[in-house]
């Protein structure tokens, strides 16, 4: 079960329809790309399906999952990728409570409606979308408090899950860094990019289905964040 499927989901729900996993995406707007998504597993010969949920309700979100672990089947991996990235200087309390909502609040939703399906099937792996930046200490860029609390409070939410739902249960985090330029990015602020990524480039969304597929396949690694951003968190 893949929380957003768009641009990076598609990439990870590729990789694992690839490998045989059945896939259910939930979308909140982009129902486009969902499809698309599901489409490309269906194509890749594996059951799929896309169920419209709003991460901030937990009605939905109860639901939602209900709904994707009946139609699979079981409900072994979910993955949180549903997300928001908005700048916002000078944060009003309505910016605050809804980047919260979209970034943490979901994804505690969803683990905490998951996880008695998992339990009940005796094994499973959850799978957070963090940051580079909180997960290196470092808010670096100006303008985005919520943001980037939001995404540290993921990070601490993925450790005390990976304690709770032991030993059963494995909960990791995946703090993506350059991973897909902007549509709006010039040429001189991808340059900049480019030039304080030890790797000198973008990694692209496949470099993200490897890590998910990594703590999907481990046996012992619960409770840890995992970096992928080409070492820019070294620069």
């Amino acid at each position: 079960m893949i929380t957003g499927g768009a641009r990076i989901g598609q990439a990870v729900a590729q990789a694992l329809a690839a490998r045989g996993c059945a896939i259910g995406v939930t979308w909140r707007e982009s129902r486009a790309a969902a499809e698309a998504t599901i489409a490309a597993a269906r194509a890749a010969g594996v059951v799929a399906t896309a169920v419209q949920a709003d991460a901030a309700n937990e009605a939905q979100v109860r639901a939602a999952v209900a709904e994707i672990g009946a139609r699979l089947g079981r409900l072994d991996i979910l993955i949180n990728m549903a997300s928001t990235y908005v700048r916002t200087p000078n944060p009003t309390e309505r910016a605050w409570t809804e980047t919260f909502q979209a970034n943490v609040h979901g994804a505690f939703l969803f683990a905490a409606h998951a996880a008695p399906l998992m339990k009940a099937a005796g094994a499973g792996r959850i799978i957070n979308l963090t940051d580079w930046l909180p997960a290196s200490g470092r808010p670096l860029y100006k303008g985005y408090v919520p943001y980037y609390s939001s995404k540290s409070a993921l990070i601490g939410l993925t450790e005390s899950l990976a304690l709770e739902l032991a030993p059963e249960i494995l909960v990791n985090a995946i703090a993506p860094g350059p991973i897909i330029a902007p549509p709006e990015l010039t040429a001189g602020e991808n340059a900049e990019v480019l030039d304080a990524t030890p790797l000198g480039r973008w990694g692209g969304a496949e470099e993200i289905a490897k890590a998910a597929l990594f703590l999907i396949e481990t046996d012992f690694v619960s409770g840890e964040c995992i970096r992928v951003d080409g070492g820019r968190h070294l620069a």
